[in-house]
């Protein structure tokens, strides 16, 4: 293996004996030989391509996606190093091809950690999430079209507003068939709000903690990356676009006839995802349940940060999905992982959904009640056997110890409420300290190397990073860290928290060298309003090099019509429509010119060269503002200062 500036560094290590035994343990706990999801990930398979390695539209010597380096999975039982539970699953998820659930439904698996749907409409095809990039997407429909028939995109749907589910839209659909009105996009409301949230303000920290919670960074294989639970991981590189919907579902009854196909919706807002929704077509007894009931136990906060998730809410909204459709539907299909089959599996399936959530969010708040921190609910808190031997309740993805301190989150935020918690100090100088009092580096190692032997793993994760944040250049501190990682990392049953441990494991032996700045994909910004472009001005606004700063700038965009005042007083950036008189300079700008600043294939210097950039008063106004601007970075550090 070698780091990236090209020198070999420490290879993996096998699993030690406490490992072994763990994973011997769960293999002994659990039915993993129980035949039910393979045949239900089976069913209907019409095609399959023997090699699946899909290139980059933009650079067509790189692969986006690499379906065959999964191939180990299928050589037999999990190896010391991965637990079975979660081989188990990624065996399920890393199965490629396209399958018929039934008359009409079409499905594409394991072309991209999510799933394309295709529904039969009188004269063409509705497109359901597709998919994360352009080149996932396109060969998942070219796929279909080889073996179901070619037939023009009649609708798209986007389940819900996170990237894998919306980004790959043109690789299904050129964009003008949807600003021209010839394809209708539909999606829940608030889609195009939290769409940009999540990616784009928060997109440069979400993007690189999801290098850890994804595996992007780990060689594929039994010491490294076997999947993310919630499907196997992300494409690489690819084409991602942002096409906003042109239909909304606003409440749960509406209903939509799309090329003779029924569709009945149900609006679920702050479940899985800010903005989602399930849907029902009553003819052909099918239930889609989006991302809101699939094969795992979902995360209520996802580790590569994002708003935390309404378990309460999520699980009313299953219920109220089972009593409107669990007696009309002979099959429902997700966004993720397989389907289920008939009426009583299904009626099975989402009542253990819907216990799952609420027996997180009630039990959880009647501990914290009780007086018990988030810590010690996730301790204490274990899932009942009733919800802990369904494969699909089990932590491949979410945990119940991540979950339980979500919803302690959600209604009592970060704080314990000890004071000793209020303000402690940060971690370096903190860890400075605590190894002082420990009796320096070397006595905590020697003692961490004890535990360490013995097996407890998590507590010398947490002594030895004090080491390492006290002297980030100690390199047996952190060839101690990266072992005890790497040994929670084979543990793991849930994707995420392999990936997180085994990439920490990585970084600690591999140093991460730099990162490039970090912004909004370039197929995003097209979906932008100047309102959320300016609010992302605000985000980026370094307010301590603001100090004394008092500036406003008319920006006019000669291509859509629009006018907006930025100022920038008090170290802080606000903006509203119009045009104001006491302005230091007026900007005219196309907005196809911004979007291309934004997505960094053009500066304004260029566009006032060309002279499609304006400025009328004070040019320096318009210098100072962007010298106020901080790029992001996309490789800062982690498990290290």
């Amino acid at each position: 293996m070698t780091d990236v500036t090209g020198t070999p560094g420490p290879a993996p290590h096998d699993a030690t004996e406490h490992t072994r035994a763990a994973n011997a343990a769960v293999r002994a706990a659990l039915p993993l030989d129980d035949p039910a999801d393979d045949e239900r990930n089976e069913r209907g398979l019409v095609a399959a391509h023997r090699s699946l390695r899909i290139p980059s539209e933009v650079r067509p010597e790189r692969i986006v996606w690499d379906a065959d380096q999964w191939g180990f999975l299928a050589e037999g039982p999990a190896p010391p190093t991965v637990n079975p539970s979660l081989w188990r699953q990624s065996r399920l998820n890393s199965r490629h091809g396209l399958f018929r659930l039934a008359e009409r439904i079409w499905q594409v698996r394991g072309y991209d950690i999510s799933n394309i749907s295709f529904v039969a409409g009188d004269t063409g095809w509705i497109v359901i999430d597709p998919l994360t990039s352009s080149e996932t997407a396109r060969a998942a429909r070219d796929l279909l079209f080889e073996h179901a028939g070619e037939r023009p995109i009649r609708a798209v749907i986007y389940t819900h507003s996170h990237a894998d589910h919306f980004a790959g839209v043109l690789g299904v659909v050129p964009r003008a068939d949807v600003e021209e009105g010839r394809v209708p996009v539909i999606a829940p409301q608030g889609f195009l709000e939290a769409a940009v949230f999540e990616n784009v303000i928060a997109g440069p920290a979400m993007q690189r903690r999801a290098q850890y919670m994804y595996g992007n960074l780990l060689p594929a294989g039994p010491r490294g990356a076997v999947g993310s639970g919630l499907g196997q991981t992300l494409p690489r590189a690819g084409v991602a676009s942002l096409v906003a919907p042109t239909e909304l579902v606003t409440h749960t009854g509406q209903e939509m006839t799309i090329d003779g196909v029924r569709i009945v919706f149900q609006y679920t807002p702050d479940t899985e995802a800010p903005a989602e929704m399930n849907f029902h077509f009553p003819d052909l007894r099918a239930l889609c349940t989006a991302e809101n009931c699939t094969s795992v136990m979902h995360n209520l906060y996802t580790p590569r940060g994002a708003q935390v998730r309404d378990a309460l809410a999520w699980s009313k909204y299953i219920h109220e999905c089972l009593r409107m459709w669990g007696d009309e539907s002979d099959l429902s299909f997700a966004s993720h992982n397989w389907p289920r089959f008939g009426r009583d599996e299904i009626r099975h399936y989402l009542a253990a959904q819907r216990d799952l959530y609420r027996y997180l969010h009630d039990q959880t708040m009647r501990l914290a009640n009780h007086g018990l921190t988030p810590i010690e609910i996730a301790e204490e808190l274990d899932l009942p056997p009733s919800l802990a031997h369904e494969f699909a309740g089990r932590g491949y993805y979410g945990t119940v110890s991540h979950n339980a301190k979500a919803v302690y989150q959600k209604y009592l935020g970060w704080f314990d409420g000890n004071p000793a918690h209020l303000q402690p100090l940060p971690p370096t100088e903190s860890s400075r300290r605590y190894v002082e009092y420990m009796g320096g580096a070397d006595a905590v190692l020697a003692r961490a190397r004890i535990d360490a032997a013995a097996g407890e793993y998590r507590w010398v994760a947490q002594v030895v990073n004090h080491v390492v944040f006290a002297d980030p250049d100690n390199a047996e501190a952190r060839a101690l860290q990266a072992e005890v990682l790497e040994q929670l990392g084979y543990q793991a049953e849930s994707g995420p928290w392999r990936n997180f441990y085994l990439t920490g494991a990585h970084e600690l032996r591999h140093p991460v060298v730099g990162g490039g700045p970090g912004g909004p994909v370039g197929g995003f910004v097209a979906g932008l309003t100047v309102e959320w472009i300016f609010d992302l001005f605000g985000v980026r606004l370094n307010g301590p090099a603001a100090d004394g700063v008092s500036l406003g700038i008319n920006w006019v965009f000669p291509d859509t019509g629009e006018r907006r005042v930025l100022r920038v007083e008090n170290c802080a950036v606000h903006h509203h429509e119009g045009a104001d008189a006491d302005v230091d300079a007026t900007l005219t700008i196309p907005r196809l010119v911004l979007n291309g600043v934004l997505a960094r294939t053009t500066t304004v210097a260029d566009g006032l060269a060309s002279g499609e950039i304006v400025i009328d008063g004070d040019a320096d106004a318009l210098l100072r503002f962007f010298a106020l601007l901080d790029e992001p970075t996309s490789g800062f550090a982690i498990v290290t200062p």
